[in-house]
């Protein structure tokens, strides 16, 4: 057992404080969730559009067949409602009283809130806490008070933890069982990073955990509620110096990547393969996803070609002005479109390249792409299912008038899409893979060595010895 590592209370039992981080679209299930809390953890069920299954235990395919956005947005959440109640039930069956299980929800998914209340109305007694992140979760503590289960706010700063207590969290302290700190920069999926933070500029976790210490007893809250420090934890030892450090309190760490990589992971066997074969500086931290929040994933062949469909990008003017002096004259039609003379020579040189569409930005640019690439990104904007509560890629938004008032940005990309196809056996490379900035590590550490891949309880095991 690793020096100094103890049990902590939760939810009224005994448990290690290691977290499993919940993975998005189907990437942490009952199966992971479950083995993880019988291990002696925390287990977390992703809560974002979960699998359901049919009487033969098959997957039951998330098909939209509605003609609105509006309608489909419905089956969406019927789907995510009954996705996420058959896997708590079952990750619980699974955990043999064993442990606890958190559900992890989006705040910026669509409907969030009415499925994190569906939700924890029909698993009353099963779930033990909600993780939530990717946004400013004010209502979190009420909806969690309803039911009568903790909250688990993940945070990127102080700030942002102070703005939450005094607008709503001081209202429910007695549920509030953990704050997650998710490190922006080293975290896999959607990180906080703000703009008074550069994102190729990391910083030390330490004195941002001791500010959020500081922020959290401000408000009388005790030392005995946890942090838990997420992102870039791989094995305690490196972690020592945070272990009954009065500076901090208690602290709890959340493994999101190396459950990856498990047996009882639910990502397909393509997604493990490539884990094992990643370099350091394989993981981007970027800012094309469709909810305007950087976020971390593999630098696949998907994610490259955002990259490069952002570099084929001019800005232009309605009307001749400044030095907008050439009417455009390749990838749109009428004549109203100023650029630069440099601008329309870049513009000349993609056009022959096959790049012979401009697609209009809501920030006055022009990217150009392939015909191929223009017709799946306008059937994907056409078929959006508003999976979040306000979509750049489709310019919907999950109440009021359904828009978000902007121009659809053909920069970015339909999520829902691309994470239910690689969950669900798709193409890793033509797809995003979300991984935090530690999965390097899967080809140095000698515990995955010969394509080891251990099952839940053994990682966990192999993690309470420190490494």
């Amino acid at each position: 057992m690793f020096k100094g590592l103890k049990p902590i209370v939760y939810q009224g039992r005994e448990v290690w404080p290691l977290v499993e981080g919940g993975k998005g679209v189907s990437a942490t299930n009952h199966a992971s969730a479950g083995a993880w809390a019988a291990a002696g953890g925390i287990g977390t069920v992703s809560a974002v559009n979960a699998d359901s299954y049919d009487p033969t235990g098959k997957i039951v395919p998330q098909v939209y067949i509605s003609r609105t956005r509006a309608e489909r947005h419905q089956e969406l959440i019927h789907f995510a409602v009954e996705g996420a109640v058959e896997q708590v039930k079952r990750a619980h069956d699974i955990s043999g009283g064993k442990g606890a299980i958190n559900i992890n929800v989006l705040w910026e998914m669509g409907g969030a809130q009415t499925i994190l209340d569906q939700v924890l109305e029909r698993t009353k007694g099963l779930v033990a806490g909600v993780t939530c992140g990717a946004g400013m979760p004010y209502r979190l503590s009420e909806i969690a008070s309803k039911h009568g289960v903790s909250y688990l706010p993940i945070i990127s700063s102080g700030r942002a933890f102070r703005a939450l207590w005094k607008r709503a969290y001081s209202k429910a302290a007695d549920l509030l069982s953990a704050v997650v700190y998710e490190d922006p920069w080293l975290a896999g999926g959607h990180n906080g990073l703000s703009n008074a933070e550069d994102p190729l500029k990391p910083e030390d976790p330490y004195p941002r955990v001791k500010a959020l210490r500081d922020v959290m007893r401000e408000g009388g809250i005790s030392d005995e509620t946890p942090i838990v420090m997420a992102g870039g934890v791989w094995r305690l030892d490196e972690w020592v110096h945070w272990i009954d450090n009065p500076e901090l309190g208690q602290i709890a760490f959340q493994f999101g990547t190396r459950p990856l990589l498990t047996t009882e992971s639910p990502i397909p066997q393509g997604w493990k393969d490539r884990l094992m074969t990643l370099e350091e500086g394989d993981i981007l931290l970027h800012r094309f996803s469709p909810t305007g929040f950087y976020s971390s994933a593999v630098r696949t062949p998907f994610l490259r070609n955002l990259e490069a469909r952002s570099q084929r990008q001019i800005a232009f003017s309605k009307d001749q002005i400044g030095d907008h002096t050439h009417q455009l004259d390749v990838g749109v039609k009428g004549k109203n479109f100023w650029v630069t003379l440099g601008d329309l020579q870049h513009a000349r040189e993609w056009f022959g390249l096959g790049y012979t569409d401009a697609l209009k930005t809501p920030d006055n640019t022009l990217v150009f792409v392939t015909p191929e690439e223009k017709t799946v990104i306008r059937k994907d904007q056409a078929d959006c299912m508003g999976c979040l509560s306000h979509c750049a890629f489709s310019a919907w938004k999950d109440h009021d008038d359904w828009s978000t008032g902007y121009l659809a940005d053909p920069r970015s990309f339909c999520i829902q899409k691309t994470l239910q196809d690689i969950a669900h056996g798709g193409p890793v490379d033509e797809n995003l893979m979300f991984a935090g900035h530690s999965a390097f590590r899967f080809k140095k550490d000698p515990f995955y060595s010969n394509g080891f891949v251990p099952s839940v309880k053994q990682l966990v095991d192999r993690i309470l010895t420190g490494e």
